[in-house]
């Protein structure tokens, strides 16, 4: 495969695209921008996701902005927005809802969870029990939930943005492969880089107090982000439209069931994707080529995306584990192949 794509890197080594490329994703960039710093890679996945209604993993060591950026690009394009920390003592019903006994009619009323909104942040979902993690599979998958015998639909547009610390940190529990394959994308997220790192503690010194009748209490960068909307559903729901005629080549997408299959018969993998893999990978590319203001997919969509689409998917045999083999490693092989 090769690309003649120009390259347009942020200062942590992220692409980036440029400017005036999408003047959807150009306001949304810019916006979140004044929040945080550098992530052009994150704030791609987190606009994929949007445009294509997949489900979003972020994972990565706390402090990296994961909350921060995800409240930012919903409060710019004034989506219902919930939050939910999930710890170890957290319900279902405490996400999806509950039926509640009126006393005065003596009949049971619905109260409905945080899930009923546009975008939910599943804030360190591998801090709850497996029990209240699959309590989202029903939403996700076909964006409606069970509160007692009834149904109920979920807004539109609806997605999940989960964050998680690496399983290795204490007091996680690593999410099972049934839970995992319904978020199209999972993207790690590392350390910025220095002078990002030094332009969050310059912000961080011009925040200034934020008072609180005669006391006060010191901002946060939660307070710098912008009260004022700049995009609504409506143009969101306009840039899903413009998305779904992005081109995709039978050649792609041979490409992508072909990366799909070869997951299932590698030697060293254990467990390979499902059929949302190439599902997802051609989704995305679609919503990727959009925000680059192409009409057609390439690709460098296609190996820009493959780690973030298939890594959770896949499981090594112990085998591999044993002699040092990394999922990553075994993936750059099968790309190599297509190549």
């Amino acid at each position: 495969m090769t690309s003649t794509t120009t390259d347009h890197s942020g200062s942590d080594g992220s692409r980036a695209p440029a400017d005036g490329a999408c003047p959807f994703a150009d306001i949304v960039r810019a916006q979140v921008a004044r929040t945080v710093v550098g992530q052009h890679v994150v704030v791609e996945r987190v606009l994929i996701a949007l445009l294509t209604g997949g489900h979003l993993l972020l994972e990565g060591v706390p402090g990296t902005a994961k909350t921060l950026l995800v409240q930012a690009v919903a409060r710019t394009i004034d989506l219902r927005f919930a939050r939910v920390q999930f710890t170890v003592d957290l319900l279902p019903s405490d996400i999806v809802g509950s039926e509640i006994l009126d006393q005065r009619s003596g009949e049971f009323r619905v109260h409905r969870g945080p899930i009923f909104t546009n975008l939910l942040l599943a804030d360190e979902i591998n801090r709850a029990s497996p029990k209240v993690q699959s309590a989202l599979l029903e939403a996700m998958q076909e964006r409606k939930v069970s509160i007692g015998d009834q149904t109920h639909e979920l807004p539109a547009p609806f997605l999940v943005i989960a964050t998680q610390n690496p399983v290795e940190q204490s007091g996680t529990f690593e999410l099972p492969e049934a839970q995992l394959d319904r978020f199209m994308l999972r993207h790690r997220l590392g350390y910025m880089a220095p002078s990002d790192e030094a332009e969050v503690v310059r912000r961080s010194l011009g925040l200034g107090l934020k008072r609180q009748g005669e006391g006060a209490i010191p901002k946060t960068a939660f307070d710098a982000i912008g009260e004022d909307s700049r995009m609504h559903v409506g143009d969101l729901t306009e840039a899903m439209g413009a998305v779904q005629n992005v081109h995709v080549s039978d050649v792609f997408v041979r490409d992508c069931v072909e990366l799909v299959n070869l997951t299932r018969h590698h030697e060293d993998i254990e467990l390979g994707c499902s059929p949302r893999a190439a599902l997802a990978l051609v989704h995305a590319s679609r919503a990727r080529a959009f925000i680059h203001g192409r009409d057609y997919v390439v690709p460098e969509d296609f190996l820009a995306l493959a780690e973030d689409v298939v890594l959770h998917r896949i499981r090594l045999k112990y085998e591999a584990l044993a002699v040092g083999r990394q999922p990553s490693d075994v993936l750059a092989s099968i790309l190599h192949t297509l190549a």
